[in-house]
């Protein structure tokens, strides 16, 4: 499985990829919430390699405990997906970015417990120490950007209680299902490479409908 080089030209071609993509939003969520999740992009344990981060939630949290997903939340009042994104990799990780290091958002994705979740994508280029907040994650992870791309992944199923099948990426760490694996999916296809690709017809397993 061939990495990717955690370098200035991933990162130009991950921002020249996002610029292209138009990304989908609803200006109309109806009973939806608004909430932006980050895809945050740093150097992997393996130097020089590139990687993103995923944590899993304490299971002590009243919202989808245990389960897992990027840094995220609820967008706050007069507040941009940026900087929801940007907030919440502070509050969950300790990581502080700023607006310079998005690089892009991708679609809307709308979730079956009534979150319209932004991907806002977040490049650091320094030395990152992750701090999980114990309070919203249990354990956070540096995973490889070419595990996206093993190729058992992704798994399409069909479930008996809906019409859309799941979506699933096997990783290292666990096999993850929307809607991370949608929002991942995505990332793979539009910012690694380079294919206009939409996940929104992507089911989530039942588990995570409350």
């Amino acid at each position: 499985m061939t990495g990717f080089r955690f370098d200035e030209a991933l990162r130009k071609s991950i921002a020249r990829r996002l610029g292209q993509f138009e990304a989908r939003r609803r200006s109309d969520p109806g009973s939806l919430r608004h909430a932006a999740v980050a895809i945050t992009v740093v150097e992997a344990d393996v130097p020089g390699e590139a990687a993103f981060l995923l944590t899993k939630r304490t299971p002590r949290l009243r919202s989808h405990g245990g389960q897992w997903a990027l840094p995220g939340g609820r967008v706050d009042a007069g507040e941009t997906i940026e900087r929801t994104a940007l907030r919440e990799l502070h509050e969950e990780l300790g990581v502080l970015a700023s607006t310079d290091d998005v690089l892009g958002a991708l679609d809307d994705y709308p979730t079956r417990s009534g979150y319209l979740i932004a991907p806002v994508v977040i490049w650091l280029p320094q030395k990152v120490q992750v701090t999980p907040n114990p309070a919203e994650v249990a354990a956070a992870y540096r995973i490889r950007c070419a595990e996206l791309f093993r190729p058992d992944s992704p798994e399409i199923l069909p479930i008996p209680e809906s019409d859309r099948p799941i979506i699933r990426l096997p990783l290292p760490v666990a096999t993850v299902n929307a809607p991370t694996a949608a929002v991942l999916y995505q990332f793979r296809e539009v910012a690694l490479a380079g294919r206009d690709t939409r996940v929104d017809h992507y089911e989530q397993p039942v588990f995570a409908w409350r």
